[in-house]
């Protein structure tokens, strides 16, 4: 069972209750798993989603523990929480895991972050003792079927956010940007985001200029680059060799006649500007200087179209890995449900050998070893002949829908005992003896 709220289905302030610090994950982990229909858990909190996977045997009562916990938790309703929730469970459960981990259902189609949460989600659960063996099963194949969605897809390959895509097509310019220096204009967060991804891919310097000093200086530190007045800003415009400006100046901040003479002064060295503010910072005649090449946002929202596009398409060879995935899981899940009725059963048959053959060898008298080991040899042969087909359907059955019925049929028919469960003909007395 899966029960969630994300960006689509709750609005912050709710998120924000129900969000989970990690620090308090242990506490919650072992409460939640306490309860007795709860036979494992895992508790994905981000700052878009919290999601609670269960094992469980008893759906309605785990669905309604999962609800008082969160309840408990956030101090909301119980019939708030349910307004906000999605439910999923069964398969619907496991293909939504999958699809979390591919970054099929997350804010950015595609995105790489969620899959390390995932991951420590999981390896938090497991460090708590409050996973289980389905569970773990569960998010190991869920892990790897994000990376495997990320390798044959390359959905995670094209950027779709304005400040990656400047940062895409910087590299573009500039395959190898250890080798070259990036000037950010203004300190806010779409410029601090592009910086940060320069950095992240090697750029060799940052240098920041916004027209509150103490701001750049702060943004610069943190990027281990250099703050510089904005009254010095041509200045350092001809060491750069990536500019991306991002200021909410009303009006131009670069212009033609100070960038030619920029131009002149740098012998030709090549300048790629990107220009991610609206209103425009930079003046559209700086893209007709020579060694000049301009982006403004709307050029890099093409970039993002397209991008998202061919996510769009790498999803749906995505939605293709999942189902294949989500089969081999269910196959292994239904196995898990009959192996104890095939061990009961082979275990019934292995006693009615035994006990009949020691009957017949006692009948029989003194035998030679060879003949009693041609008897055991035609005992075991008839055992396992009689248990074969039912134990060979039994698996196949086990694959579709009516699966446990069949596991059930079997159990009445052989009055097989299983661990934890009463025997069938005593449950049989116990219910007739109460009517």
């Amino acid at each position: 069972m899966a029960v969630g709220v994300n960006h689509r289905t709750a609005p912050v302030e709710v998120r924000e209750k129900l969000s989970f610090a990690e620090g308090s994950l242990e506490g919650n982990l072992s409460r939640l798993n306490s309860h007795p229909v709860v036979e494992g858990c895992v508790i994905l909190s981000t700052c878009n989603r919290t999601e609670i996977y269960a094992a469980t045997r008893k759906l309605d009562e785990c669905l309604n523990a999962i609800w008082e916990f969160l309840a408990q938790k956030s101090g909301a309703s119980i019939s708030e929480i349910r307004n906000y929730t999605y439910v999923h469970t069964l398969q619907d459960a496991i293909r939504h895991l999958f699809r979390v981990a591919a970054g099929l259902d997350s804010m950015i189609l595609g995105e790489t972050q969620i899959l390390g949460q995932v991951r420590r989600a999981y390896q938090l659960a497991c460090r708590h003792r409050a996973s289980n063996r389905v569970l773990n099963t569960l998010f190991q194949q869920a892990i790897s079927v994000g990376k495997r969605v990320r390798t044959e897809t390359g959905i995670d390959q094209n950027a779709v956010s304005i400040s990656y895509a400047a940062v895409e097509l910087a590299k573009s310019k500039f395959p190898e940007l250890s080798r070259h220096k990036v000037l950010i204009i203004g300190a806010g967060k779409m410029s601090e985001l592009a910086a940060r991804y320069l950095v992240a891919n090697g750029v060799s310097g940052v240098i920041v200029s916004n027209r509150s000093y103490q701001r750049a200086a702060e943004l610069a530190a943190q990027l281990n680059g250099l703050a510089v007045r904005f009254d010095q800003l041509y200045r350092y415009m001809e060491e750069a060799d990536i500019v991306i400006s991002c200021t909410a100046a009303t009006h131009y901040v670069v212009h033609y006649r100070e960038m030619a003479e920029v131009v002149a002064r740098r012998q030709g060295r090549e300048l790629m500007i990107i220009d991610i503010a609206v209103p425009r910072d930079v003046d559209p005649a700086v893209g007709r200087l020579p060694g000049v090449t301009l982006y403004d946002i709307d050029d890099l929202q093409q970039v993002v179209d397209h991008n998202l596009a061919q996510r769009k398409k790498a999803a749906a060879l995505a939605e293709g890995i999942i189902e294949e995935e989500l089969q081999q899981f269910m196959q292994w899940l239904s196995m898990q449900f009959v192996v104890p009725t095939i061990i009961a059963l082979k275990r019934w048959g292995e006693e009615l050998k035994e006990r009949e053959l020691r009957r017949a060898l006692n009948r029989l008298g003194p035998l030679s070893e060879r003949e009693r080991k041609i008897i055991g040899s035609l005992a075991n042969s008839l055992v396992n002949q009689v248990l074969h087909v039912p134990i060979t359907q039994l698996k196949s059955y086990a694959l579709t829908p009516e699966g446990h019925l069949y596991m059930k049929v079997l159990q009445n028919l052989f009055r097989l005992e299983l661990p934890g469960e009463k025997p069938v003909g005593e449950a049989s007395r116990e219910r007739a003896a109460e009517r």
